[in-house]
């Protein structure tokens, strides 16, 4: 396993780690405590030291799981959690120091952690980065031990340009892959200059980059890949990366042209992305141990040269970008 630096926090973090939405089962089915426990250790075992989760992963099941794993461990883990997404409405007005101050205290005691060693607001309105007093809160709640580190999780290279002003972000979360490729422009080279780490989600694209999905392919009711393909339920460009689905496919069909029928998409997708420097580490999602290792084993096959890659980022270019580039 590779480690990196993450930014100013000085973490040195595994370069594939672990992020936790479907964890202890898929998108939208039950929680499974025993698969999550399962999947958790098995990370921890493969050198993976950050794991990212949110209160609003499985109504908190997610960080209950995650802390109830690292506490059991000799390992340092760095644990990284978000807050804001339980507001409902989801808007300016809710974020209130004094509501944030609650959701991150409810996060300690349902991980049973004394500190938290990242605290990210979870993709907030374009309106909480122009107030000050959201993000002044996090420094009281640091001088008082709750927390380690601030950082935000957005939607847009837009909000992570804006939160990168305020000093004590010292992490951004964004979407970044082979069909979101704007963050590599501005955004990368401003985060870097400021010391601030680049934590990449949604790196498969919601899976679409592994290859394994067809215009047949059904996914349940309670998946957003399902009822959030319009982005009725959140931002759009968490689902398939906000590309339409049958456009995906056909892209997908293209990059599997440039490689012998037999490999792994998903690890050509993971080390893509490791190949910014500017990069600190993917939180791609594992839903059973078997995908978890597949992940995992990206960091130790060698799938790309240089020319595979500007193969890729030309399927990018003349197929996708037009219709993406300028959304987020």
């Amino acid at each position: 396993m590779q480690y990196r630096t993450l930014g100013k926090t000085n973490f040195n973090v595994s370069a594939i780690s672990l992020g936790t939405w479907q964890v202890g089962g898929k998108w939208g089915s039950d929680f499974d405590d025993q698969n999550a426990d399962k999947i958790l250790n098995l990370a921890i075992d493969h050198g993976v030291n950050f794991i990212d989760t949110a209160d609003v992963y499985s109504g908190g099941l997610s960080e209950a799981a995650v802390g109830r794993v690292v506490r059991s461990r000799s390992e340092r883990v760095y644990v990284a959690t978000k807050c804001g997404r339980q507001l409902n409405p989801h808007n300016s007005a809710g974020y209130q120091p004094q509501v944030l101050r609650q959701y991150v205290e409810d996060s300690l005691r349902r991980m049973k952690l004394d500190t938290l060693d990242l605290i990210q607001l979870h993709c907030p309105p374009d309106e909480v980065y122009y107030r000050p007093e959201i993000f002044e809160l996090f420094d009281r709640l640091r001088e008082e031990g709750k927390i380690q580190h601030l950082g935000v999780s957005v939607e847009k290279v837009e909000q992570g340009l804006k939160a990168i002003e305020f000093p004590n972000v010292t992490t951004i979360q964004l979407i970044f892959n082979i069909f979101r490729q704007r963050p590599q422009e501005l955004f990368f080279r401003e985060a870097q200059r400021k010391n601030v780490g680049i934590i990449v989600r949604v790196p498969l694209a919601s899976g679409l980059l592994t290859g394994k999905y067809h215009t047949q392919t059904s996914f349940g009711e309670g998946d957003h890949r399902h009822f959030n393909r319009n982005g009725e339920a959140f931002d759009k460009g968490e689902t398939f990366s906000g590309i339409d689905y049958e456009l995906g496919l056909r892209a997908v069909e293209q990059i599997k042209h440039l490689f012998p029928p037999q490999t792994n998409l998903a690890q050509v997708a993971l080390q893509w992305i490791l190949t910014f420097s500017e990069v600190s580490c993917i939180i791609p999602g594992a839903s059973n141990p078997d995908q978890l290792l597949t992940n995992l084993a990206a960091d130790s096959t060698n799938l790309l040269t240089p020319e595979l890659v500007a193969q890729l980022n030309a399927v990018y270019t003349e197929m996708i970008k037009l219709a993406v580039h300028q959304l987020w």
